[in-house]
């Protein structure tokens, strides 16, 4: 009998029969809050009556055009919606299925059109599983570990995690400036440097968001320099902050942008956006892939940015982040064992630490354990593992924040023992 790789470790013990919403159903009709979202991708939530009728139409219509033999109308359409909620000037896009094939693709894109080879990426970050992808990420040593040599080229500068550091949101932030500018005086010429990759808010390194300042920095230079600056927007993206892009609070534009996750509510899409001067510098046969574009993939997204404009997600994750946010806060003044909330819109961490201050992993592991039992289902991430995430579906409503808060509450307290 054929088994899932024992390499697969499951975070929770449940077995989904059905979601809907923000809950799923278990097979034996359980129902939890989910606050993981598929790791942010059901944004619209589980299967939103209108992204299943997309889907469920064009899947009578046609499945698969492979886009670099046929066009399909989804695509087009897709191409120009985006261009309506895409940084002004990025019009340009090439789709593939997974976030880590994007970065790929801007990898590859970044290098070409500069001429340069090597590219920056910031401690704690993750950026994909893939060969090229997992040479980009830092946010544990699982996914490098055992696959070596990585794709040369990978100079890796502090990210202003201010907590870790023990500073000031504007220290860490000066900190991090310096000594990525240190590390252009000893590592990587500017000359030599394609591109800074950065996440708007760390994911797997453990929810941490980029202060506006720092992304400011890092366009500044950029410009001084000439080379690209690129956004991996694959979690934040799509209202996941609050705003449509995690970058946008900074002010900023990125050369390349990033997109997943929450792009088709589900269904697997990925693209880059970048200026059509940018994109036209990628070398022929450089950009395709099988499974690209695919036509259900495309009218999910279609749909779920019909839904995110209807039902104003993006300013629900806002709100809704803020009363979460309030929530953990209040939780974690009761409890030393959580020693710091943070987060944008409906991207929230909540960091477990010992009593010295090192990373309690054993103890997130259990608040987040606790929380699937009493009917919460959450994630951990930091390379500890001490950090419990939270990212519910975009449609997450009051009443339901103010339940996972109770859940919380709960799992917290048997996790810490009273």
């Amino acid at each position: 009998m054929a088994e899932l790789s024992p390499a697969l470790k499951q975070a929770t013990p449940v077995v989904a029969a059905r979601g809907e919403g923000v809950h799923i159903h278990d097979e034996d009709g359980r129902r939890y809050l989910d606050f993981t979202a598929g790791i942010g991708v059901t944004s619209t939530g589980h299967c939103h009556p209108k992204v299943v009728a997309a889907a469920q139409e064009q899947v009578a219509t046609l499945i698969h055009g492979q886009y670099t033999t046929v066009m399909h109308r989804p695509l087009l359409r897709l191409t120009e919606r985006l261009g309506e909620v895409l940084p002004e000037g990025l019009d340009r896009l090439f789709y593939v299925n997974s976030g880590s094939e994007a970065v790929e693709a801007a990898l590859r894109l970044a290098r070409q059109a500069t001429g340069r080879q090597n590219a920056i990426v910031f401690l704690g970050s993750f950026h994909g599983r893939t060969m090229g992808a997992a040479s980009l990420t830092t946010s544990g040593t699982k996914i490098r570990a055992g696959i070596g040599p990585l794709v040369p080229g990978v100079v890796v500068s502090p990210f202003p995690y201010a907590y870790r550091l023990g500073m000031s949101e504007e220290e860490a932030t000066e900190f991090a400036l310096r000594e990525l500018d240190l590390q252009f005086a000893t590592v990587t010429s500017p000359l030599d440097t394609a591109a800074v990759f950065v996440e708007p808010v760390l994911g797997e390194g453990g929810y941490v968001p980029a202060p506006d300042a720092f992304l400011q920095g890092l366009r500044e230079r950029a410009d001084r320099h000439g080379f690209l600056l690129v956004a991996d927007e694959v979690q934040t993206g799509f209202g996941r902050t609050g705003t449509f892009w995690g970058h946008e609070p900074s002010g900023i534009r990125p050369d390349i942008v990033i997109t997943a996750k929450g792009l088709a509510s589900g269904f697997p899409l990925s693209a880059i956006a970048a200026p059509a001067a940018i994109m036209e510098k990628a070398w022929p046969g450089s950009q395709g892939g099988t499974y690209g574009g695919n036509a259900v993939a495309c009218a999910a997204a279609l749909a779920t940015l019909d839904v995110i404009k209807e039902e104003g997600l993006v300013e629900n994750a806002a709100r809704m982040g803020d009363r979460l946010r309030r929530g953990l806060e209040k939780v974690a003044e009761a409890r030393p064992e959580i020693g710091d909330v943070r987060g944008r819109g409906l991207m929230l961490g909540n960091e477990f630490t010992a009593p010295d201050g090192t990373p309690d992993g054993a103890t997130a592991q259990r608040a987040q354990q606790a929380a699937a039992r009493h009917g919460l289902l959450l994630l951990t991430c930091g390379p500890a593992g001490n950090v419990v995430r939270m990212i519910p579906p975009l449609i997450v409503d009051g009443e339901q924040v103010d339940t996972a808060l109770s859940l919380w509450e709960t799992a917290v307290a048997e996790a810490v023992g009273g």
